[in-house]
C-alpha cells in the first residue's frame, strides 16, 4: 500500500508492489508533482471570502485538483471584496500574483483542506507579485530588508550603501563631465551629460533674478530705474554730475569744461596730463588721496566698514554709485538647502550654504568687490537667522 510524502504528497510505492505499473506512478510523480512544484504556473479563481487551495495525495493530471503543489499562483476573484486563501499545513514556497482587484491574505490551514488559520499569514495587495514561504504554520514574505549585501548597478541597484555614494555612482564619470546637467534622449532609455551655456537659455532674465527683464538698452535702463543724466551720463557727453570713473581720450582742449579743471589746454591728452592742474581735468575725477584720480585710489583708502543690514534685503539689486570700488559682505545662518549667492552684474561671484540630506545649519558668508557703477545683489532661498550685511565704502 502506498504512502505519501508530508509536504508535496508524492506517492511513495511500497516495496514489492505495483509490479508492471510502478514506472507509470513514478513518471506521474515527476510530471504532475515535482515538475509543477518547481516550475508550474496556475490561475486560482476565488469564489468565497475564505477558500482552501485544492490538494491531492499522489499525482494527478488535473491541475485544478492540486493547486497547492504549484510554484506560481495567480489569484482572481468573483467575491467583489478582500479574501483569504489557505494552503496545506506544510512547508512550501510560492510566487504569488494578486490579480484580483482586492487585497488577499494567504495562511496555512490548521488541518489540510480547512479554512482555519494555523498561524500568521501574509497580506498581498492588489496587483502585487511577491514571494512567500511557510514553515507549515506561519507564512512569511521575502522582503528587500531580508537581503544582505549591495545590489550591483548591472543588476538594477547602485552598488552603494549611502545616498551620496549612490548618486555619484549613477552619474556620468567625473572629469570632463563634472558640473554638467543631465538630459534624456526623449525615450528615457539613457542619459547624456551636456554642458549648459547662456546660449542655451531663452527668454529674458528678470531684475529680481539678477537680469534686466528687457531686450534693449533703453528697456533695461527703464526696468532698472536708471535715469540718463542722473544715474548714467548722457550719450552726448552732457548731463553728468558728481564723481564719475570716466576715461577721456582725444585733445585735452575738450576737457576745459570739467568742473575741477583750471586749464587743460597744456595737455595733448587729458588722460596723460603731467601737471597737477591738468590732472584735475581728468573727467572731474581728480579728488581723493594725494591728488589721484578717483579711479586710481586703492580700495580701502578713506573707506570704512559700515553695517547696512537695515537698508539691505535679500534678492534685491543695488548699484554701487560711490564712484569707487567697494567691498560687500553678507552673512546668515543657513539651514538645510538654504544658501547665499553673491551676484555682481548678473555674474555669480560666490555661493555658500548648507546642501545636505540631513538636518542642521551652517554659518554662511559671501563677499565680493563691486566696481564703481556695477550692480550687486545677494540671492537666497531663505536663512535660519543671524542675517547681516556690511560694506566697505
Amino acid at each position: 500500500m502506498s504512502t505519501y510524502s508530508s509536504n508535496l504528497r508524492i506517492e511513495l510505492i511500497t516495496n514489492g508492489t505495483q509490479a508492471g505499473t510502478w514506472g507509470d506512478t513514478t513518471n506521474n510523480n515527476l510530471a504532475y508533482v515535482l515538475d509543477s512544484s518547481i516550475a508550474g504556473y496556475q490561475t486560482v479563481s476565488v469564489t468565497s471570502a475564505s477558500q482552501a487551495l485544492t490538494y491531492t495525495s499522489g499525482p494527478t493530471a488535473t491541475a485544478s485538483a492540486n493547486q497547492s503543489v504549484y510554484a506560481m499562483l495567480r489569484f482572481t476573484t468573483t467575491t467583489g471584496a478582500a479574501f483569504a486563501v489557505y494552503a496545506p499545513p506544510a512547508s512550501k514556497a510560492y510566487i504569488v500574483w494578486n490579480n484580483s482587484g482586492y487585497a488577499m491574505t494567504i495562511y496555512n490551514s490548521s488541518v489540510i483542506g480547512n479554512t482555519t488559520a494555523a498561524g500568521t499569514g501574509v497580506t498581498v495587495t492588489n496587483n502585487s507579485k511577491i514571494m512567500v514561504w511557510s514553515d507549515a504554520t506561519n507564512f512569511y514574505e521575502l522582503q528587500a530588508a531580508n537581503l544582505t549585501g549591495t545590489l550591483a548597478i548591472a543588476n538594477g541597484g547602485t552598488g552603494q550603501v549611502t545616498a551620496n555614494a549612490a548618486l555619484n555612482a549613477l552619474l556620468p564619470s567625473q572629469g570632463s563631465n563634472a558640473n554638467k546637467y543631465l538630459q534624456t534622449d526623449g525615450t528615457n532609455s539613457s542619459w547624456d551629460a551636456i554642458s549648459l551655456s547662456t546660449a542655451d537659455i531663452t527668454g529674458t532674465l528678470a531684475v529680481t533674478n539678477g537680469g534686466t527683464g528687457a531686450t534693449t538698452a533703453s528697456g533695461a535702463r527703464t526696468n532698472l530705474g536708471l535715469v540718463i543724466g542722473t544715474d548714467v551720463p548722457a550719450p552726448t557727453g552732457t548731463g553728468a554730475s558728481g564723481t564719475w570713473g570716466i576715461s577721456i581720450s582725444g585733445n585735452a582742449a575738450t576737457a576745459t569744461t570739467a568742473t575741477t579743471a583750471t586749464t587743460a589746454t597744456t595737455a595733448t591728452n587729458a588722460t596723460n596730463a603731467t601737471t597737477a592742474a591738468t590732472a584735475n581735468a581728468v573727467a572731474a575725477g581728480a579728488v581723493g588721496v594725494a591728488g589721484l584720480a578717483t579711479a586710481a585710489i586703492p580700495i580701502g583708502a578713506s573707506q570704512t566698514w559700515q553695517d547696512v543690514t537695515a537698508s539691505r534685503a535679500i534678492n534685491t539689486t543695488y548699484t554701487n554709485s560711490t564712484g569707487r570700488p567697494i567691498m560687500v559682505s553678507a552673512r546668515a545662518n543657513c539651514g538645510v538647502n538654504q544658501y547665499l549667492e553673491m551676484v555682481v552684474d548678473s555674474i555669480t561671484i560666490a555661493i555658500s550654504g548648507w546642501n545636505s540630506l540631513g538636518g542642521g545649519a551652517v554659518n554662511s558668508v559671501v563677499y565680493a568687490i563691486v566696481p564703481a557703477g556695477n550692480t550687486y545683489r545677494v540671492n537666497s532661498t531663505g536663512y535660519a537667522g543671524d542675517f547681516g550685511w556690511a560694506e566697505l565704502r
